[in-house]
C-alpha cells in the first residue's frame, strides 16, 4: 500500500471535505471563532492491501511489506491478517510491518490484507501560543539526536526530496526567523506555516504526471500534491533546526478512502506526543489564518497512520516501495491489485471547533 502513495486518486474531493468544509464561521462580540462540526470520534473496520492472482506456468516470486496500522489518538481494537505464511519485521526504527516473500510456481491466488477495526479520536494542541514549547536552542541542546536525526535532506539516488539546505529555503526561513523575533519553536514552527498557505495551494498532478516533486521544485512552483506540499514545509521547518519526519496513512470517511502524507513537528516541553505535534500541509482554504486554527497541531479522526519517518533517505525510499514480483516465464501471468474496503462506519462524535479570544482551541 506503500506503492504510489503520492497517487492521490480523487484527493482533492476528500481533503476539500474532510479538511476544508468548515469555512463558513462567525466571530463573535468576544472575538470567538466557532467552525462547523466536523468528525472527532469514528469507528470503523478497514482493509488494505493486495490481491494477486497467479496463472499460466513457471516460478515466481512475490515480495510484500504491509504496514500495521496505528491511530494518533484512539484505539486499534483488533486486526487479522488474511495470510498466515508471514513474518513480523520492524523498518526504519518505527515502523511494525508484515512481510511476506514467496517463492513459487503454484496457480493460485493471495491475498496480502490486513483487516482492522479501528476506534479513532481527533487530535488537538489546545494552546496556539505554545506556552509550554521549547526554544529551538533548547532542543539543540537537549535534543541533539533528534536534530541530527531529523533536520538533514533525504534523497533517493537523484533527487533530494527533503532538503533544508536548499539556497531558496534558506534564504526565506532567515528573512522569516529574523522578522518572527522568538526563539520559540512553536510560534516558528506556525511563522513558517502561515508562511506556507500564503505560498503554496495544493493541486493534484497532472494524469500521468506521478513523480513526487523535490522540495525546491514545489517551492519554485508554489503548487503541489499532499507529498510535495509536506516535503516544502519538513525543508522550512528542518532549515532553521526544527525536528519535522513525515507520516504516511490514509485519509477516510464512509464513501471513500485515499493514501495521505502529512507532518509532525517536533517543539518539545509537554506539547503534543512526546514532543511532536501534527500539521495536515494539504489543506485547501485560501485564509491562512483558517488553515493554522484547523490544520496547526491537530489530526482529526479521519487520518489514519501507517509509517512513520525516521529521518534517513532508507526511510524515505522504504515509504515509496511497494508490491514487488518477478516471473521467470513468459507463460506465467501475474495479475495484482491494490485493495482497500471501508465498513461499519460510524460516526459516534461529530463536534465545533472553538478558538477562543486567548488562543485557546477547543471541540464542543
Amino acid at each position: 500500500m506503500k506503492n504510489k502513495f503520492y497517487i492521490c486518486i480523487s484527493i482533492f474531493f476528500l481533503i476539500t471535505s474532510a479538511l476544508s468544509g468548515c469555512l463558513d464561521f462567525f466571530s463573535s462580540s468576544n472575538n470567538v471563532i466557532i467552525y462547523e462540526a466536523s468528525t472527532t470520534a469514528v469507528n470503523y473496520t478497514i482493509t488494505y492491501g493486495y490481491k494477486i492472482n497467479c496463472t499460466g506456468q513457471g516460478k515466481y516470486s512475490i515480495y510484500y511489506d504491509l504496514d500495521i496500522p496505528e491511530v494518533l489518538e484512539g484505539k486499534i481494537l483488533s486486526t487479522n491478517i488474511h495470510n498466515n505464511n508471514y513474518q513480523l519485521v520492524n523498518l526504519a526504527t518505527y515502523n511494525n510491518m508484515i512481510r511476506w516473500d514467496f517463492n513459487s510456481s503454484d496457480n493460485t491466488d493471495y491475498e496480502l490484507l490486513i483487516t482492522a477495526d479501528v476506534k479513532a479520536l481527533s487530535f488537538i494542541e489546545t494552546d496556539l501560543n505554545g506556552y509550554d514549547a521549547l526554544t529551538i536552542d533548547e532542543i539543540n541542546n537537549l535534543y541533539p539526536n533528534l536534530v541530527n536525526q531529523f533536520c538533514n535532506a533525504q534523497s533517493n539516488e537523484t533527487i533530494a526530496f527533503i532538503d533544508p539546505f536548499d539556497p531558496d529555503i534558506l534564504e526565506t526561513t532567515s528573512e522569516l526567523y529574523t522578522n518572527v523575533k522568538t526563539n520559540n519553536s512553536f510560534l516558528v514552527a506556525k511563522e513558517l506555516f502561515e508562511w506556507f498557505k500564503q505560498h503554496t495551494t495544493y493541486k493534484e498532478h497532472l494524469l500521468g504526471d506521478n513523480e513526487i516533486q523535490s522540495s525546491h521544485t514545489t517551492f519554485l512552483r508554489g503548487t503541489g500534491d499532499c507529498d510535495d506540499l509536506s516535503f516544502l514545509y519538513m525543508s522550512l521547518c528542518r532549515s532553521l533546526h526544527i525536528p519535522a519526519r513525515f507520516i504516511r496513512g490514509f485519509l477516510l470517511d464512509e464513501n471513500s478512502i485515499t493514501q495521505h502524507v502529512w507532518v509532525e513537528v517536533f517543539v518539545g516541553g509537554g506539547i503534543g506526543r512526546n514532543g511532536w505535534i501534527p500539521v495536515e500541509c494539504a489543506g485547501t482554504s485560501s485564509d491562512a489564518q483558517t488553515e493554522i486554527n484547523q490544520s496547526f497541531g491537530i489530526e482529526n479522526a479521519e487520518h489514519l497512520r501507517l509509517f512513520i519517518d525516521d529521518g534517513s533517505n532508507e526511510s524515505l525510499n522504504i515509504s515509496f516501495s511497494g508490491l514487488t514480483y518477478r516471473i521467470f516465464s513468459e507463460s506465467r501471468n501475474i495479475d495484482v491489485e491494490f485493495y482497500t474496503d471501508v465498513t461499519n462506519y460510524l460516526i459516534s462524535k461529530s463536534q465545533q471547533l472553538t478558538i477562543d479570544e486567548n488562543g485557546i482551541r477547543s471541540y464542543s
